[in-house]
This record gives C-alpha cells, sequence and structure tokens, in this order.
C-alpha cells in the first residue's frame, strides 16, 4: 500500500510539476501556534508538510532553524508534540513527514516511534544522521508500518556510495542542495543539478531538493529539475521576523502562495 506521499508525487507527475513542502519545527512558536503556521501553509498552496522534532545539536541546521528550534525546546516540546502537529498537519488533507536525528527515535524506541508516526497519518521520517550500515532496526520498524525511509545526500556523497543510499529511500531522495546547514541565500547552489542528475541516474524514486530555496524564482529553478521543493528557513524567518504573529500569518500564507507559482511556472 502506497503512503500518501507517495500517491502525491504520482499525482504531481501527471501534472508535470514539482511538490512545494513546507517545514516547521513542531512547538514552534508555540504548540498551539504551530498548528496555524501549517494552516497558512496549506492555504498558501504547500503540497506537503515537514514537521521537525526539536533537537538540541541539529548539525544540518542553520541558525534561522536553530533559533526556532530553541524556542521550541525551551516550551518543552517532546515526541508527543511531535505526533500531534504531525496528526494536525495531515488532517488538512496533505501528506506529511517528520525530520529528526536519529538520537530522539532511539530515546524514543524505534519500534515504537515508527508505530506512532504510522498511527498519526505520518507518510515518512527524514534521518540526516542515520547512515544505512546502521538502519538495520529502523529498516525493519519502517515495514513493519508502511512508512518512508528518506535519507539525505549531498554533493560530497560519492559516486561508489550513491546508489546504495539512493536505493533505501522510499518517498523521496532528500538533495541537500550544498555543503553546509540550512538557511535562505540569495541563490541556490549551481550544485543542485547536477547532484538531482546524479541521483536520477540511480533511482527512481522522486528527489526532493533542500538548503537554501526562499523565493518564488527559486522555487520554479529548482522545480524545473527537482520533484520536490523543500523551504523551511524563508518560512519561519517570517515568524520571528513579523511584527506580530497575526501579521506573521498573512505573510506565511502570501510566500506559501508565491511559492506555489513557482513550482507550476514551468506549465505555464
Amino acid at each position: 500500500m502506497s503512503t500518501a506521499l507517495e500517491n502525491l508525487f504520482e499525482a504531481l507527475k501527471s501534472q508535470d510539476r514539482a511538490a512545494l513542502i513546507g517545514y516547521i519545527p513542531s512547538g514552534f512558536p508555540s504548540k498551539e501556534k504551530c498548528f496555524e503556521v501549517i494552516k497558512a501553509m496549506v492555504d498558501g498552496g504547500v503540497d506537503a508538510i515537514e514537521i521537525g522534532f526539536p533537537y538540541s545539536d541539529p548539525v544540518m541546521d542553520g541558525p534561522i532553524i536553530q533559533a526556532a528550534a530553541d524556542i521550541s525546546l525551551k516550551a518543552g516540546t517532546g515526541a508527543a508534540d511531535v505526533f500531534q502537529t504531525l496528526a494536525y498537519a495531515t488532517s488538512l488533507g496533505v501528506p506529511a513527514v517528520v525530520m529528526t536525528y536519529w538520537n530522539p527515535i532511539e530515546r524514543y524506541g524505534v519500534a515504537k516511534f515508527a508505530t506512532e508516526l504510522a498511527r498519526n497519518g505520518g507518510s515518512g521520517v527524514i534521518t540526516p544522521d542515520l547512515t544505512i550500515e546502521e538502519s538495520t532496526e529502523w529498516e525493519q520498524a519502517c515495514a513493519e508500518n508502511g512508512i518512508n525511509r528518506i535519507y539525505v545526500v549531498a554533493p560530497s556523497t560519492s559516486e561508489d556510495r550513491l546508489p546504495k543510499v539512493t536505493s533505501q529511500c522510499s518517498g523521496f531522495v532528500y538533495a541537500a542542495s550544498l555543503m553546509g546547514v540550512t538557511g535562505t541565500r540569495t541563490s541556490v547552489s549551481s550544485g543542485a543539478k547536477d547532484l538531482v542528475a546524479k541521483v536520477r541516474a540511480t533511482t527512481g524514486t522522486p528527489v526532493s531538493v533542500g538548503l537554501g530555496v526562499s523565493t518564488q524564482n527559486q522555487a520554479a529553478e529548482v522545480a524545473e529539475y527537482a520533484d520536490g521543493v523543500i523551504v523551511g528557513s524563508a518560512f519561519i524567518r517570517l515568524v520571528l521576523e513579523s511584527a506580530d504573529f497575526a501579521t506573521s500569518l498573512v505573510e506565511v500564507r502570501a510566500l506559501a502562495a508565491e511559492l506555489a507559482l513557482g513550482v507550476r511556472r514551468k506549465q505555464a
């Protein structure tokens, strides 16, 4: 049986466009307001939601996401809140995945984490610091619960290793577009297109690009060669920097609408 995420990519393939995936840490800017931000993203045109499990040592996350995660952690956000956020996102009719480092999964219980994720409607989990060699228990738990395992590849991933990693991915392959941490940038890394091409040569699984996308033009650029466009820091920055929360919701919805136009632009 296919996950909601797999069904989304299959549907969008027939529309010849990429998916727009919006990221937010659970519990940011508060447990309740996080739901409102997700609603604003979906209302603006986001196709799927990536929910971050806030973590104290986020090696892949840049300063904007780290700031959001710190706010969330200080409010006491834990696994139960992540699963509640997941259930809310999927209640809006969009696929949702969790992005988490391995330690929280291990601490919660590997099998239990996969079971709870599936029970709350989640399609899968992005695990940026889990290697395929250390995935035996996770692979079994995901298979038993019918959820996607999403690993991260980067420009530094060797040609020998790339097919080994992508063959273990389902849902999509997360292609980190540059060496470095997350954050908005004035341009998308020139290496992103090359990385996606290398991934496509190894697998038929959809490829989504994250790290750096923040504008309609950047979304349109990435959508020309990738199956999914992931945007996180740009949304979070609006919430962090807006004059008040109500204003930030308007701005988040407007940015989502702009990015949605971007991923659809090649149809015009």
